[in-house]
C-alpha cells in the first residue's frame, strides 16, 4: 500500500460502503446501540467526533440538541459522503489526521469516537490531546476493535466449534505483545496498532481520565433474530466501548 489513506483506496472504500449498506451489520447491531445508551445529555453541548466517517453521527448529535459539532476524518472519500449527505449549519468537516488532533483551537464538552483508536499508533498522546480539548467535566466516549480481535499477529486467528456445530472457543495469540498489526481486510496493508486492555485503561488514567464505563456488547435478542451468528460474541467479544470522564487534579 501506498501512503493514502485506506478508506481512501478504492477498493477498501467501495467493499466498506457496501458493508455499512447492508441491512444486518455488527455496527448497526451491536457496537452503535450501545453507544447510544452512553451518550450523555448533549443539548447545547459542543461536540468532536474523531474519525467520523460519513458524518451521520455528526448530524444525530444535532438533532439531539448539540450546539456545535466537529467532525474529523482522515479520508476525503468518506468526508464527501459526510458533506452530501449529512450537512449542517452546526457541522464542521475538517480533513485531519486522529494524531494531530492537537491543532484544533477550541474546546468540546464531549468527544465521540467509533471504531478509529485502534488505527492509532501512539495512545498515550491521543489520550492527553483529548484531556486538553475537553471542557472541565467533559466526557469522551469511544469504540475500538476488541484487543482479542487485533492481539494476533500472523492473522491466523479462528473460531472453534464443537461436535454439534456451535461455537465453543477461539483461537488466537500475541496478546501480550503490544504494537503495529499489519492486516487484510478487503486489501493488503490494513495498519492497526494492538494495545491490551489493562494498556488502553492504564493510559486512560495516567491521562487524568475517569473511568465511568467499560463495555464489551453482547447482541439484543432482536439482535440475534435478525443476525443468528452474533451468538459468537458470547465466545469473543468484537468490541470494546469505553466512557470516560475529565479529571480537573
Amino acid at each position: 500500500m501506498n501512503d493514502q489513506p485506506i478508506f481512501d483506496n478504492e477498493i477498501f472504500f467501495q467493499e466498506y460502503k457496501k458493508l455499512r449498506e447492508t441491512e444486518n451489520n455488527y455496527n448497526d447491531l451491536l457496537e452503535q446501540p450501545t453507544m447510544e445508551k452512553l451518550l450523555p445529555d448533549l443539548q447545547g453541548k459542543t461536540v468532536l467526533d474523531l474519525g467520523c466517517g460519513y458524518g451521520k453521527n455528526c448530524l444525530d448529535f444535532i438533532q439531539k440538541g448539540a450546539e456545535r459539532v466537529v467532525g474529523i476524518d482522515v479520508s476525503e472519500k468518506m468526508l464527501a459522503v459526510a458533506r452530501s449527505k449529512y450537512s449542517h449549519k452546526k457541522i464542521e468537516y475538517l480533513t485531519m489526521d486522529i494524531a494531530n488532533v492537537s491543532l484544533l483551537n477550541e474546546k468540546f464538552d464531549f468527544i465521540y469516537s467509533s471504531l478509529a483508536f485502534h488505527y492509532v499508533e501512539d495512545f498515550s498522546k491521543l489520550a492527553t490531546n483529548l484531556h486538553k480539548l475537553l471542557d472541565e467535566g467533559g466526557r469522551l466516549l469511544f469504540s475500538q476493535e476488541h484487543p482479542l480481535v487485533t492481539a494476533t499477529i500472523d492473522g491466523k486467528q479462528h473460531y472453534n466449534k464443537d461436535e454439534n456445530g456451535n461455537y465453543c472457543s477461539f483461537t488466537f495469540s500475541n496478546y501480550g505483545q503490544s504494537g503495529r498489526r499489519d492486516t487484510f481486510w478487503y486489501v493488503d496493508g490494513v495498519i492497526k496498532y494492538h494495545r491490551t486492555l489493562g494498556e488502553i485503561l492504564t493510559t486512560l488514567a495516567n491521562a487524568n481520565f475517569i473511568i465511568e464505563t467499560v463495555s464489551e456488547p453482547l447482541p439484543s435478542k432482536t439482535a440475534l433474530e435478525k443476525m443468528p451468528s452474533l451468538v459468537k460474541e458470547y465466545v469473543k467479544p468484537t468490541f470494546l466501548i469505553v466512557k470516560a470522564r475529565k479529571a480537573n487534579f
